[in-house]
């Protein structure tokens, strides 16, 4: 065997916030739905057949505690069972249309719609952790975990983010029998001194985007140590990533492949193909399933191009076989690009191919010789790679009352001591909505005006829930045991295991937005050494 030409880490990042009991249609639990049966599902069952024929170290894949919590929960089970059946119904329904065309397709949709019913049947009908499970313990996959609920960890007080990396890692044991090491930083959001709050909780290992790494000097064809720590960085190659996912030239805008936006109104499906960038839906022409592959093949092989290029662009400026690191939200392959399970399925058949290791996140950080240590500044993926979608002025009302929601907890908290703080189910329910406050999702959405009226009003409704169990729990604390929830609360919940009492000892001061000073770095952040 020759030796690799370098090594490919794909990295996949699977998250959306608590939906469940918090609105149906065109909001709310439809999202999870929808993610879950086009992505989720035929993305699992790829990987199935991947590691029954042995392939090992095939991919990483993050998947948030909060998420996580909804695909075990048995409420969305069986939901998403009732979901897939009626997809069914609607998609016999079609295929009874009086149009060749119509009736055709209605016939591919009934069965995508069966064979998705007997996977999850099959797979799913005891929620996602076995799922998971199977394929960590097949070593195909790694698997990251995170903070509970997906959390901009720089804008936490720094005890709330404590309590987050530990409830969501804890929560990691509970699911797949094992703390993930590994974990996907939310938003790739990083600012200087976190990476001391992430190697207290075991962290070894994370992924930042490309620009946070070469902003300070640092390259991303190998691996670095973050910080003052030992802690593994890599950092996503956007040259690669956006050939799959850019509004201007990404593969999903493929004129053959299905039209997400546009949709056959009386069924519901999108029975349409891209056909032109600009055109409007009405002048969209029918999906052709037959040129769609063949457009994936031709793809593939673009991609495979594209990534050896890199791989041969590296080996030349470091003499020696580096790494290229893709990240993508697992939703696009199926869910937003219809095609996105079968043209990954083809790129990871054909890297082998050529040459290309593929690997996880731990087993490149093990095999490709770190580069020394960095200092990033702070920075994220999001637009202008800093911290302003979550913070701007769009959403400074937003990050105001996160940042009351923490402020409210940890005087809770505070309100319970000297004494030594019990168990209190009250503080842990308090705990649980201001970790739900404070997801990332609500000022993303608001930011990039995609159902911002669901996002504020989801906001506002845990806020609500804050000041009412402040309030009642104050009044009543000692009166209720672990277990019970307070009246009023929400009645679902997603996490078990979120215990207030780790708040009773902050592990160090926070200044006004959650962050610690770092005057005691011996290298100033924004270097590279």
């Amino acid at each position: 065997m020759t030796a690799p030409i370098g090594t490919f880490c794909l990295v996949l990042h699977t998250h959306l916030p608590w939906l469940a009991h918090h609105g149906r249609w065109p909001v709310g639990e439809e999202w999870l739905h929808q993610a879950w049966s086009q992505s989720y599902l035929p993305l699992t069952a790829m990987l199935t057949g991947l590691a029954e024929r042995g392939q090992r170290d095939v991919l990483t894949i993050g998947v948030t505690p909060v998420l996580a919590a909804q695909l075990d929960d048995p409420y969305c089970v069986s939901e998403q069972h009732r979901w897939l059946a009626d997809w069914a119904l609607r998609a016999d329904d079609l295929s009874g249309h009086r149009d060749p065309v119509m009736r055709s397709l209605g016939t591919q949709e009934s069965r995508r719609a069966r064979q998705a019913t007997r996977v999850f049947e099959r797979d799913w009908l005891h929620g996602g952790a076995p799922v998971w499970r199977s394929l960590v313990d097949a070593e195909t996959i790694e698997l990251l975990g995170g903070p509970a609920t997906h959390p901009v960890l720089p804008l936490l007080r720094d005890p709330v983010a404590d309590l987050a990396l530990a409830a969501g890692l804890d929560d990691g044991v509970r699911r797949w029998g094992r703390r993930p090491a590994g974990i996907w930083l939310p938003e790739c959001a990083y600012r200087p001194g976190l990476e001391q709050l992430l190697a207290r909780h075991g962290v070894q290992r994370l992924m930042l985007d490309g620009p946070s790494l070469q902003h300070v000097g640092a390259t991303t064809g190998r691996p670095w140590l973050l910080g003052d720590s030992d802690i593994a960085v890599v950092g996503r190659d956007l040259d690669v990533t956006y050939r799959v996912w850019s509004p201007r030239r990404g593969y999903p805008g493929g004129r053959w492949y299905r039209d997400f936006h546009s949709y056959h109104h009386a069924s519901g499906f999108k029975l349409f193909r891209v056909t032109g960038s600009h055109l409007p839906p009405e002048q969209k022409a029918p999906y052709d399933q037959e040129r769609a592959i063949r457009a994936v093949r031709e793809d593939v092989e673009d991609f495979v191009g594209v990534v050896t290029r890199r791989l041969g662009d590296i080996a030349a400026e470091q003499g020696r076989p580096g790494l290229v690191v893709a990240a993508y939200d697992t939703e696009l392959f199926g869910h937003w690009w219809h095609e996105g399970v079968q043209w990954l399925a083809g790129v990871l058949q054909r890297l082998r191919e050529v040459g290309v290791r593929l690997t996880t996140l731990s087993r490149a950080v093990e095999r490709v010789e770190i580069a020394g240590v960095m200092h990033p500044e702070r920075s994220s993926w999001g637009l202008g790679k800093d911290l302003a979608i979550w913070e701007g002025p769009a959403v400074k009302d937003m990050l105001d009352d996160q940042l009351w929601a923490q402020d409210t907890l940890l005087g809770a908290v505070r309100s319970r001591e000297p004494r030594p703080l019990g168990h209190e189910a009250w503080l842990d329910e308090l705990a649980e909505q201001v970790l739900l406050a404070c997801a990332s999702d609500w000022p993303f959405m608001v930011s990039h005006d995609s159902s911002a009226d669901y996002a504020r009003e989801r906001l506002a409704g845990h806020i609500r829930a804050v000041g009412h169990l402040a309030a009642s729990g104050q009044r009543t604390a000692g009166q209720r045991t672990a277990g019970q929830r307070t009246a009023g609360s929400p009645s679902a919940s997603p996490f078990g295991g979120v215990d207030a009492r780790l708040l009773a000892t902050p592990s160090s001061p926070t200044g006004p937005s959650g962050c610690r000073g770092d005057a005691q770095d011996r290298v100033p952040p924004g270097s590279v050494r």
